[in-house]
């Protein structure tokens, strides 16, 4: 199924003429980037920090432990029931990006990030969005053969809903891979001098209840108030993304 560009949807700020900011550092040569596989708990894997000397990687993190992720700017007293997390075991992480709540359960989403270098891709220069852009253009483009449906990929700018400050994927953002215009990739992005470090979120299997009843009972949304996502459930995931590492 071919993909798609998805442009203009939203007024975000800063937009316009973002793309013509000279690089910072000069361009260098990426040959390949390699799939980096890791195997424990969204805690530690959010924990983990860019070398100075980072390199073009995807991490694959195959979750040992359920999590409700929240955004950089999200308080826990605000967004979270703790009893609720605590009786369903499920630990409250915090992920040094932006974005809303994510849960993460093993087995049913796939998380992975991408590791792009500064200066690593020629013509991104200082536009906070422009890697997130390449990213999902790329991105899109790889799974548009496995996916049934229209793929298409958010343009610049947000499109946002009255709970998509809260819920990551209730709204779009910049680089996003949407199925028949339902949400299917999140990413996010942690910037630092050397790299880039691209969050990026599948759903194998969704259902948003069991998000929503993890949330502070004040001020949540309704299941039926949320945006629907789409999923992808893949029979060999490490292929998929050691087939998308190598493509980039």
């Amino acid at each position: 199924m071919p993909c798609a560009a998805l442009n203009g949807m939203g007024g975000g700020v800063g937009e316009l003429g973002a793309r013509h900011v000279a690089p910072v550092l000069a361009p260098r040569i990426v040959t390949q980037f390699e799939l980096i596989e890791f195997a424990e708990s969204p805690q530690r894997f959010h924990g983990r920090e860019l070398l100075d000397t980072a390199e073009p990687h995807v991490w694959w993190n195959r979750l040992t432990e359920p999590a409700l992720v929240l955004g950089s700017t999200q308080r826990v007293e605000h967004v979270v029931d703790e009893t609720a997390c605590a009786e369903a075991s499920i630990e409250i992480v915090r992920r040094r990006s932006g974005g809303g709540a994510v849960l993460l359960i093993p087995g049913e989403v796939v998380w992975f990030d991408v590791i792009l270098p500064t200066g690593a891709v020629a013509g991104l220069g200082g536009d906070v969005h422009a890697p997130m852009l390449w990213l999902g253009e790329r991105l899109g483009h790889f799974l548009a053969p496995l996916i049934d449906g229209e793929t298409t990929v958010k343009g610049p700018g947000m499109v946002s809903t009255p709970w998509s400050t809260l819920i990551c994927f209730d709204g779009f953002g910049p680089g996003e891979v949407l199925v028949d215009g339902r949400k299917l990739v999140g990413i996010s992005q942690r910037r630092t001098r050397a790299a880039s470090r691209l969050q990026c979120c599948w759903y194998r299997s969704y259902d948003p209840a069991r998000l929503v009843e993890l949330l502070d009972a004040v001020g949540r949304p309704a299941v039926e108030e949320l945006a629907p996502v789409a999923t992808l459930d893949h029979d060999d995931v490490r292929s998929v993304l050691s087939g998308f590492a190598r493509s980039l």
